[in-house]
């Protein structure tokens, strides 16, 4: 369990910790269970997802690669979503359940919305740093990479400063935890006009 009063704190810290460790040949080893495991796996979907969008995007990969790559990243999308919602579910029904007032305004986004996002702003700031690392490129690369990073790294703390503010507003009884579901119309056979037309 992730203590509230530092639930963005602790977020952060995890999802760093498993971009750096993927990153490296040691075998994927997730929570056992709880939050903390949702919060991986959510995150080991983004992982995923960022190193194939760089797939798509390599100059020499063949039409048949950049299509299996669409394939996966469509799956990754799917897997992502499902995961910020149970997210917001496991906190429902556990960590935030005895603090739930609909009668209370919410927020525009979830904690899984934003737990999300500072998923993608951990690979970011990652990626960011290899940059600044390269010996192959001029020094103005480096030090452009440099502020870059910077910013990301601002922006990635702004980031889990206001969802501690959401989550400390939620505790203390003036905005509610209204629980969005992520309703992806893509990959649902009954949804898709592409998938269900073609339906023999």
């Amino acid at each position: 369990m992730i203590s509230l009063s530092s639930f963005a704190e602790k977020t952060i810290e995890l999802q760093t910790f498993y971009t750096n460790e993927w990153h490296t040949e040691t075998p994927r080893i997730l929570p056992a269970d709880g939050l903390p495991k949702l919060i991986a796996s959510q995150h080991e979907q983004n992982f995923d997802l960022w190193h194939e969008e760089d797939k798509a995007r390599d100059p020499l990969a063949s039409n048949a690669t950049i299509a299996q790559v669409k394939r996966n990243i469509d799956a990754h999308n799917q897997c992502r979503n499902d995961l910020i919602t149970e997210i917001d579910i496991w906190l429902a029904e556990h960590q935030l359940a005895e603090f739930q007032n609909e009668a209370l305004p919410w927020n525009s986004e979830t904690i899984g919305s934003i737990i999300d996002r500072l998923s993608i702003a951990s690979l970011k700031v990652f990626h960011m740093l290899e940059q600044t690392e390269r010996k192959d490129v001029t020094a103005d690369h480096v030090t452009e990479c440099k502020a870059k990073l910077a910013r990301l790294t601002v922006q990635q703390q702004d980031l889990g400063t206001s969802m501690q503010h959401f989550m400390n507003e939620i505790v203390d009884g003036k905005k509610q935890n209204k629980l969005y579901r992520q309703f992806k119309m893509y990959n649902d056979p009954m949804l898709n006009p592409k998938i269900y037309s073609n339906k023999t």
